[in-house]
């Protein structure tokens, strides 16, 4: 008497001649090999219906799969050697792990359907969040508005200059440099432009408003992620991942040449022009990317966790068997 009794994994769907032959089959075996099957219908989940579509019936037999065709011959000698692969095995398992393995494939399953809603409420988050600190600085609450600053710091420049601005004249004071027909940094401030440390610890006040805690270029990445991500939700498979070169061409390329020629340009050591990108410049290249991003990225993930689900699919059917 063998102490474990094989489970058959069985993928199968309405109507199918090969499958109910393969299941008569292995019912016949069950006196030679006892065994257990557990029958998954491929058509209640897309994700086996995409990857088993035109080869059912498929078996999963302990570390072996059977495709169709599958002979009598074929069932009988996987049955016994994954009995005699089971039985070589000390497999004692405590009820407690199995718990909590079934509970984890179950929130795996859950994640790879639902993976799209929770990043895409993660980078709202992240996006909205500095948004919160020009609120709370205009309610006067400046201390936990010092908390989202402090928070954000490290991730982005935060350069006043570079910055959208709430409840202020205007929505962003750009440096003289740019050649805006806003009014500039230091002529809204007073502050010398080209102190950087000045401008980056520079947080408004009620005249000029309160200062977004991520620039402007970093507003148009997350924003641009978080549109196209909503738009992702809509054409899920039907998108095809952007070629590599695509996206460099134009989500890298764009962002390289705006950013890059005004890093140059403030490094003295460089005869390179004077150049300060502007508010709508960094806002398009940085959205652009974004979007980009999210082209290239996503298809693959969706794929990833069409794949995944399909396999934690099946380990669910032999937990419960």
């Amino acid at each position: 008497m063998h102490s474990q009794m094989l489970n058959v994994v069985f993928y199968t769907r309405a109507n199918c001649e090969l499958c109910e032959q393969t299941l008569a089959d292995l019912n016949d075996l069950q006196e030679a090999v006892p065994h257990t099957i557990s029958l998954v219908d491929i058509d209640l989940d897309p994700a086996l219906r995409k990857k088993y579509q035109d080869i059912v019936p498929v078996l999963e037999i302990g570390a072996y799969t059977l495709k169709a065709p599958i002979s009598k011959m074929d069932l009988e000698v996987t049955l016994k050697s994954a009995r005699q692969k089971t039985s070589s095995k000390a497999a004692s398992v405590g009820k407690k792990k199995t718990r909590s393995g079934y509970r984890l494939n179950k929130m795996l399953h859950t994640f790879s359907k639902r993976w799209l809603l929770v990043l895409n409420l993660l980078v709202f988050a992240y996006l909205a969040l500095p948004f919160g600190a020009p609120v709370l600085m205009k309610a006067g609450l400046n201390r936990p508005a010092s908390w989202i600053y402090t928070i954000y710091s490290p991730m982005c420049h935060q350069l006043a200059f570079r910055s959208w601005f709430l409840f202020g004249e205007q929505a962003a004071y750009p440096r003289e440099l740019a050649g805006t027909s806003l009014t500039s940094f230091q002529e809204a401030t007073g502050l010398n432009e080209s102190e950087f440390f000045t401008a980056r610890n520079y947080l408004g006040n009620e005249t000029v408003g309160y200062k977004v805690a991520i620039c402007e270029r970093d507003v148009a990445i997350y924003g641009g992620i978080f549109m196209a991500g909503l738009f992702f939700g809509m054409v899920r498979t039907r998108l095809k991942p952007l070629p590599v070169w695509a996206w460099l061409l134009i989500g890298i390329v764009p962002i390289a040449l705006d950013g890059g020629t005004q890093l140059l340009s403030s490094i003295p050591l460089l005869s390179f022009p004077a150049r300060e990108s502007t508010p709508l410049l960094r806002t398009l290249t940085g959205g652009l990317f974004g979007v980009i991003n999210v082209w290239l990225a996503y298809p693959h993930v969706e794929q990833s966790m069409i794949e995944t689900r399909a396999l934690v699919s099946a380990k669910l059917a032999r937990a419960t068997a």
